[in-house]
């Protein structure tokens, strides 16, 4: 009988990118792939470490994996294994231990053990644009590494400790990837990485590496994955007049003082960010923006804080990934004075989810009587569900819904709670 694997994935894109592609080659090894909580030969934690509320899920899953079977083996990879291998060995149970940069080796790794060989995960072969190309994933959309790592350094960043320094995927490799998940029948592809607006290899900015995939054959649309501000040009905003560039993007802003953004050590000012999301919607009036908030970094005053809801209410960021600032042990906002208390994050976080639900349903209420495209992700029934090119969640009856199928749809209602799903007609 083949034998199970079962996977777990916390955090980023990245790592989502990451563990399709381990995915899809312990597929075609012939390993059957279960859901996380069913029993299996081996479990891949693919581990984040962004937040202490990282550590401690990556943690529960480790000591679940852990109690399903002695004989199982789990492989740990990920962030929380730079960051804490050496506390993470004190763990109990049949573990090995990947780093990022060996994480694209991990089937040779399992091989190798159920051969009954010893090998070390220190010594498996480095790369990090090492990953062989996904065709069975657990997600419609496929996703495309461009860049890995990260050389800014924000105050209160763990990730280039653990990710490294910047480095950019050949534009070859890329455009190859792409070429062969289209012909795997992906219809859309989302750019991802550390931080891909800087991207640059071979003389290629971000840019221009976005238009040369733009400008490939094939039925495909794309998107582009969590951005920072900086290096914000007037030729992407252009780019988005191109049909098949998705008209959202998660900006991230962190934090609505000025203060704070230094204390962050963010490269830009408040007005250069509102700049963007002006520049952007003068051109496309319905265009998603959502982004990301840290509440309770060292010395952020009431007076910060409201500064940071008075910005995000006048955006209308459609989502907001709200974060509670976690003490990270090597940066810099670890060793700063005026740590917020707990209880406090906590009122400040709960107070921007209410306004990013207020803004959610805002947003999504302008839509209805508009039409989308939409690609169906799940089919229960005669009903589709999916995103259309804004990334809002649409629903809509059809007769022969299949997923990974695009769909017009007509926006004619929004249905209830913090999360709404736009109602639909299929348009054809």
């Amino acid at each position: 009988m083949n034998k199970k694997v079962a996977f777990k994935t916390l955090g980023c894109r990245l790592n989502q990118y990451e563990t399709d592609c381990l995915v899809s080659e312990f597929y075609h090894a012939g390993y059957q792939v279960v859901d996380f909580r069913d029993k299996a030969d081996v479990y891949i934690i693919n581990t984040c470490t962004v937040t202490n509320q990282s550590d401690k899920k990556s943690r529960n899953l480790i000591h679940q994996a852990t109690r399903n079977n002695d004989s199982t083996i789990i492989i740990v990879t990920g962030c929380m294994v730079d960051n804490y291998k050496d506390r993470l060995d004190q763990i109990p149970g049949n573990l090995y231990y990947v780093d990022n940069i060996r994480k694209s080796s991990v089937l040779e790794l399992v091989e190798t053990h159920f051969r009954g060989e010893v090998r070390n995960p220190d010594l498996l072969n480095p790369g990090a644009f090492s990953f062989t190309p996904a065709d069975t994933t657990f997600h419609t959309r496929s996703l495309i590494k461009i860049q890995d790592g990260c050389d800014h350094y924000c105050t209160y960043c763990i990730v280039p400790f653990v990710r490294g320094k910047a480095v950019s995927r050949p534009v070859q490799d890329i455009i190859t990837n792409v070429h062969q998940v289209i012909e795997f029948g992906f219809r859309e592809i989302v750019l991802t990485g550390v931080n891909i607006g800087r991207y640059y290899a071979e003389g290629t900015t971000f840019e221009d590496l976005v238009e040369k995939i733009l400008d490939l054959p094939g039925d495909f649309r794309m998107r582009i994955s969590s951005i920072e501000p900086e290096g914000f040009g007037d030729k992407l905003i252009s780019l988005f007049n191109h049909p098949k560039l998705m008209p959202h993007l998660h900006l991230c802003l962190q934090s609505g003082s000025e203060s704070i953004l230094l204390k962050m050590r963010r490269m830009y000012s408040l007005p250069d960010f509102v700049n963007i999301i002006d520049r952007v919607k003068k051109n496309y009036p319905d265009f998603n923006f959502t982004t990301d908030i840290i509440v309770g970094f060292p010395g952020e005053s009431d007076e910060d804080f409201n500064m940071t809801c008075k910005i995000v209410k006048e955006i209308g960021f459609s989502h907001i990934h709200t974060f509670k600032y976690s003490r990270r042990t090597g940066t810099r906002a670890d060793r700063m004075p005026d740590q917020i208390p707990e209880r406090i994050k906590n009122e400040r976080s709960e107070i921007i989810r209410r306004i990013s639900v207020e803004n959610k349903r805002a947003f999504r209420r302008s839509l209805v009587g508009k039409e989308q495209i939409v690609l169906v992700e799940k089919v229960r029934g005669k009903t589709g569900w999916g995103y259309g090119e804004l990334y809002v969640p649409v629903e809509f009856r059809h007769p022969e819904a299949k997923e990974n199928m695009l769909r017009r749809v007509k926006l004619t209602g929004l249905g209830e709670g913090d999360d709404p799903v736009l109602l639909g007609k299929d348009e054809g």
